[in-house]
Parts: structure tokens; C-alpha cells; sequence
């Protein structure tokens, strides 16, 4: 199974009112193609910053970080630029829709940048729109649609450059508890069509069981909790 993500021996750390902060003093996880972790953690344990290392947003102190097998530790900022581009989606808590563009604009946009001609673009994003139950909508600006449905074109957006890796933050966090269960369902299934590998934070235990894997941060360092399933 092809390696979608290598964290090896990470550590990162702030300073904060003259004194530093150590929150990663060692995290190594692995996360394949195909394959579903749950990242697990009391608030402040440091998922967000792991995330952004992992999506080449931070450059960790010490370590190394491998996207798709390559060592994204020495690039050049416009080469983790492009690597991030290609290889890596995002999905947040809160939807960060362009609210001047319809639903299908937001999803088509980050492949035009990418170079995709906007016929195909469209086609792409109104494939996963309907995917996703959407595309009654897809001519909808965000102000238009629901939370449930703003976090789903955010989903549709970070799936449509067919990423090799998710990072997902506490994806549903905004949502009330019965849209956020239907849209994770969605998440999922969407990725595990897609067959991309997935690592999302949630701080959502049931939300985390439906993943193949647990990990959790302490002390600075990935911990497994449970291997929930093998990934199909």
C-alpha cells in the first residue's frame, strides 16, 4: 500500500511569554493510500499545528514530513507550494467558501489555478456536487445554502484536484449534531470512493470510531488507540 503520508520523529514548538512551548516532541505516523486516521486529543494537545505541518502549511523544528514518498523537509517554498496544490486537501471547520461565486464556481476555481481547462472543471465539480446530493444548488452562493450544505461544496472543493491526501480539522465541528453525522457519512464515503488516504481530526468519539484507525496526541507524541477496521 503506497505510503500517502510520513511523519518521522516531528517536534515544534512556540515561545510564548518569554518561555517555549514544546507541543510536538516527537510525533511519527504513517498514513497509506486508501486509509481513514482519526486524530484524537484534548483541545490544546497540538492536532491543529500536526496538521499543518503534515499539510506543508508550517515547517516543523526538527524531523521530517514525506508527501507521496517525497521529503518536503529542504524544498523551496513554491515547490511545497506546488506539492501542496497537487498532492494535498483541505477541509476546516468553518466552510471559507469565496461567497461572490456560486457552488460550483468554489469547486471549479482551485482546478482552473490548477491549470485545468473551466469545461472540465465544471464537469469535475458538478460530479461531486451530485455526489454529494448538491446539485439542485450548484448555481447557489454560499449565503444561499445551509451550513450542512456549505461544508459539503467545502469537501467537493478540496476532493477536486483528486488530492493524494485529505487533511480534515474537525470537519463538522459547526454543524448540529444530526448534520454533522450525515455530512461525516458523506466525507467518508466520498474519500473512501475516491480511494485518496485521510487524516482528520475530530473530537467526536463516534465520529472517530467509524475511521480505520485512532491516534492520539500526548505528551507531544502520536499514540495508536484502536485499529478499528482494515481499509477495503
Amino acid at each position: 500500500m503506497n505510503e500517502a503520508l510520513v511523519l518521522d520523529k516531528v517536534t515544534r514548538g512556540f515561545v510564548q511569554g518569554g518561555e517555549r512551548l514544546e507541543v510536538l516532541t516527537g510525533a511519527s505516523l504513517t498514513v497509506r493510500s486508501g486509509e481513514i486516521v482519526a486524530l484524537v486529543g484534548p483541545s490544546g494537545a497540538g492536532k491543529s499545528t500536526l496538521l499543518h505541518i503534515a499539510g506543508l502549511l508550517e515547517r516543523p523544528d526538527g524531523g521530517a514530513v514525506q508527501i507521496g514518498g517525497e521529503d518536503a523537509g529542504n524544498l523551496s517554498d513554491d515547490h511545497r507550494t506546488r506539492l501542496r496544490r497537487e498532492h494535498l486537501g483541505f477541509v476546516y471547520q468553518y466552510h471559507h467558501l469565496l461567497p461572490e461565486f456560486s457552488a460550483l464556481e468554489n469547486v471549479a476555481v482551485p482546478q482552473m489555478i490548477a491549470g485545468v481547462p473551466r469545461a472540465k472543471a465544471n464537469e469535475r465539480a458538478l460530479d461531486l456536487l451530485t455526489r454529494l446530493g448538491l446539485a439542485p444548488r450548484a448555481t447557489h452562493r454560499p449565503a444561499q445554502l445551509s451550513g450542512g450544505e456549505q461544508q459539503r461544496v467545502a469537501i467537493a472543493r478540496a476532493l477536486a484536484n483528486r488530492p493524494r491526501l485529505l487533511l480534515a480539522d474537525e470537519p463538522t465541528g459547526n454543524l448540529d449534531p444530526h448534520t454533522s453525522e450525515k455530512v461525516f457519512d458523506e466525507l467518508l464515503r466520498l474519500v473512501r470512493d475516491e480511494g485518496l488516504a485521510a487524516l482528520i481530526a475530530t473530537h467526536n468519539p463516534e465520529l472517530a470510531r467509524r475511521m480505520d484507525r485512532m491516534v492520539t496526541l500526548r505528551d507531544g507524541t502520536l499514540v495508536e488507540v484502536a485499529a478499528i477496521r482494515q481499509p477495503g
